[in-house]
């Protein structure tokens, strides 16, 4: 009877040191998950003080009531460009007579989407979404700014698609010379590229070159050493302690280092644990770091075809099948299957090869001279993935 006593015993302990280490249905091993959304907003922006410092030199103008100069800034995706651009604008806040706005480019990547966005932001409603010119759009604008005696800050974020839609040096000559048309007007411009070949000046008309004469501000990649400073200060924030261990704390920098995007360990960070709590378990380990890995290295991929259109995501639907093939032979499907001419499907390719999706590269074709071949930078599998994810319209 003791013997059993014992042995009751020494099972109870058993389960009660693994329930420890279960988490309950109602348990989670997030603090704050909203800590690793990638558009958060950290209390401190660290690592960035000399491109911050270059940014209030250009922007101090406007508190003064004058045009503040003009930034260009440029570096890879994932090194706080577009975080510093909100930092900025949050102190900006403090005074009453500057308006900021932060656009989109890949979401509006024509002049007359960026002054409808410019419109919302200044009258709070969108203008009419037919009928309107965009030579009284852009008056409207200006005479509000003016009548509030305010100074107008825009930021083109990811400006480079901007250029790849042909749109860049009209967009930027209206914000430039509206203080010509609309005397009083004070319009500062801010644009930021994440495409490394990008050369934004030398790509711009000479007529924009003219007045374009920015503060340039370069973002480097994250260092390891700052790659886990960031990341150890959002795991101390996000998740309880003990969640995340020294050594897979290190591991998830380590991969974030080698694929040169923050918002990659972030994210990584993020699916980590919730493959922990898959698994029902109070610590992030190895494989859990290892399995999100496979979907967090597919950020890049996956934010650039949720901003395509639908004859864009048309043509990647396309190269799941041909990618490899020559441009001609990709062509006659992506025709028959949309019915868009060889113009518009040679843009399709160029803005699919600038923004990263894809490689076109002219090979010599014996007897044919040289044509250019296609090939996915990503799997087949991977794009299909997050095609059906955002879906196509046929």
């Amino acid at each position: 009877m003791q013997r059993l006593n014992n042995h009751k015993s020494e099972v109870k302990v058993m389960k009660d040191s693994a329930s420890k280490d279960m988490l309950s249905w109602d348990e989670s091993v997030f603090r704050d998950e909203q800590i690793f959304e990638v558009d958060h907003m950290p209390e401190k922006f660290s690592h960035r003080e000399d491109q911050m410092g270059i940014f209030t030199f250009a922007l101090r103008p406007a508190i003064r009531k004058s045009r503040p100069l003009s930034v260009y800034a440029q570096g890879p995706p994932g090194t706080g460009k577009t975080t510093a651009i909100k930092f900025l604008f949050d102190e900006l806040e403090l005074y009453p007579k500057i308006k900021t706005v932060q656009i989109n480019c890949q979401v509006d990547s024509t002049r007359y989407s960026v002054f409808s966005r410019l419109f919302e932001s200044i009258f709070s409603y969108e203008p009419p979404s037919s009928g309107i010119s965009f030579k009284k759009l852009f008056r409207q604008v200006t005479e509000r700014i003016v009548e509030n005696d305010e100074t107008l800050i825009v930021a083109l974020d990811d400006v480079n698609y901007l250029f790849y839609a042909k749109e860049a040096s009209d967009t930027l000559y209206s914000l430039l010379r509206a203080h010509e048309v609309q005397k009083g007007a004070r319009i500062g411009v801010i644009i930021i590229s994440s495409d490394p070949a990008l050369e934004a000046i030398s790509r711009l008309d000479s007529r924009v070159q003219s007045v374009f004469r920015p503060e340039e501000i370069y973002f480097p990649q994250y260092g390891f050493a700052e790659i886990l400073d960031i990341l150890e200060t959002r795991v101390k924030r996000g998740f309880y302690e003990g969640v995340v261990s020294e050594d897979v704390l290190n591991y998830a920098a380590t991969l974030t280092a080698g694929k040169g995007d923050l918002r990659v360990g972030i994210d990584l960070l993020r699916r980590a644990g919730l493959n922990a709590e898959m698994r029902a378990s109070r610590e992030i380990s190895i494989e859990d770091v290892d399995k999100a890995y496979e979907s967090a290295k597919y950020v890049h991929l996956s934010r650039s075809i949720r901003n395509l259109t639908d004859s864009e995501r048309g043509l990647l639907h396309v190269l799941v099948e041909y990618s490899g093939e020559r441009a001609g032979d990709v062509y006659q499907v992506f025709h028959e299957q949309t019915g868009l001419g060889y113009t518009r499907y040679s843009e399709i390719v160029n803005k699919l090869d600038e923004v990263g999706i894809i490689t076109a590269t002219y090979k010599p074709v014996e007897g044919r001279g040289r044509s250019r071949e296609i090939d996915l930078l990503y799997k087949p599998d991977a794009v299909k993935v997050y095609l059906d994810r955002y879906s196509i319209k046929s």
